[in-house]
């Protein structure tokens, strides 16, 4: 067992920190040796992967861009990657490393892999016109590519993700598995007592997306304060300047010196503003997995608000631990927040129904079992 090698190829050093470390760790500590390829992260971040005693390899990889040159030197460092750590399982995570590190493991006979698809994305949410239409065949295509072959498992977050690829075509059914998101630790995110006094706060935490949904919540948050009702409404969160999906720094600044809402940038400290919250809202059009966002805050016992789309329906049980509204509408969205402000009580049921069904399905323990196991039933 001593010696295996497994090599994750991700897109983002910070994102593999938060979300897949706690699996990482495990399979360290049942005999594999981790190493990690990813683009270049910032000196804190490769510290704590050589803390962890994660081997790093940068790999160029460009989030968004598709120039030729740029994308077949991705393609080559994946090569040069393979034949130089000899992976006894590659596991890929996000769009680009689950298309690109899947088909060169496919070319070059690299070995059994996992791909996790972690939502559909921008490419089958929102891209339209014939461009939209032209990049979601190419990419389709690319998928039933990546995803062949006998020693390949593909993990979705969410049973709507997992029908819609299988009923595309694209990966075999027999090869998939559902995982719930990526997992909390709830001895972290957990219920801690609340002012009985004092004003209600509703959190927004994500990138500053437009299809996250953050217009629509500014819009309510307006609508609420015109209407006098009584709560902080916070987002939290930064641009993303490669998405061209993003807002600007400026506009954030500018809601936030309007006053309906706080912008609060960046935090580190979640688990304690999470919670000090009793609403955690985001009315999301985006292809979700399952947003981590929401089961943080169901661990801290926040009542929930976010849209009726695959994903958010995995962890939000209507009218249980929160509500669902359509996404894109402001009004819907101002009325669940009215409903739920004007009634702490429910709120309060709410946030110990959502913190009872983290504990059920939503643990980090949970995620690390199933993701092992699918390991092992890949070859690893």
């Amino acid at each position: 067992m001593m010696g295996r090698r497994l090599l994750y190829v991700h897109n983002a050093v910070p994102y593999f920190l938060s979300h897949r470390l706690p699996v990482a760790e495990a399979a360290q500590a049942a005999g594999w040796t981790v190493h990690l390829a990813a683009p270049e992260p910032d000196e804190a971040s490769r510290a704590r992967l050589s803390a962890q005693g994660i081997g790093f390899h940068p790999l160029p990889l460009s989030r968004r861009g598709m120039a030729p040159w740029q994308e077949l030197q991705s393609l080559l460092r994946l090569a040069r990657l393979y034949r130089e750590i000899r992976p006894d399982l590659i596991h890929l995570v996000t769009i680009k490393p689950v298309l690109y590190g899947a088909l060169v493991a496919r070319l070059l006979g690299a070995g059994p892999r996992v791909a996790t698809v972690p939502g559909r994305g921008y490419v089958f949410t929102t891209a339209g016109g014939v461009r939209g239409a032209i990049l979601r065949a190419g990419v389709g295509l690319a998928y039933h590519l990546a995803l062949g072959g006998a020693n390949a498992r593909v993990i979705f977050q969410n049973p709507d993700d997992r029908d819609f690829f299988v009923g595309q075509g694209w990966v075999d059914g027999w090869k998939t598995h559902v995982i719930l998101g990526s997992g909390v630790d709830p001895a972290r995110y957990r219920p801690l007592p609340r002012p009985a006094a004092g004003r209600a706060r509703v959190v927004f935490a994500s990138r500053m997306l437009r299809d996250k949904g953050v217009a629509e919540y500014v819009a309510a948050a307006r609508q609420l304060a015109a209407e006098g009702v009584a709560a902080d409404f916070v987002l939290l969160g930064l641009p993303d300047p490669g998405n061209p999906d993003s807002h600007s720094e400026q506009e954030l600044a500018a809601w936030h010196a309007e006053g309906a809402v706080q912008w609060w940038g960046f935090r580190e400290d979640m688990p304690e503003i999470l919670a000090a919250t009793d609403i955690v809202c985001l009315p999301t059009a985006y292809g979700e997995g399952v947003p981590r966002i929401l089961i943080e805050a169901a661990a801290c016992g926040c009542a929930l608000i976010t849209a009726d789309r695959p994903g958010c329906r995995e962890i939000v049980q209507a009218g249980v631990n929160g509500l669902l509204v359509p996404p894109r509408d402001a009004p819907a969205l101002a009325d669940a927040l009215r409903q739920l402000l004007s009634d702490p009580e429910r709120c309060r049921r709410f946030g110990a129904a959502g913190r009872a069904r983290v504990l059920a399905e939503f643990s980090e323990a949970h995620v690390i079992a199933q993701t092992l196991a699918v390991y092992a039933e890949t070859g690893g």
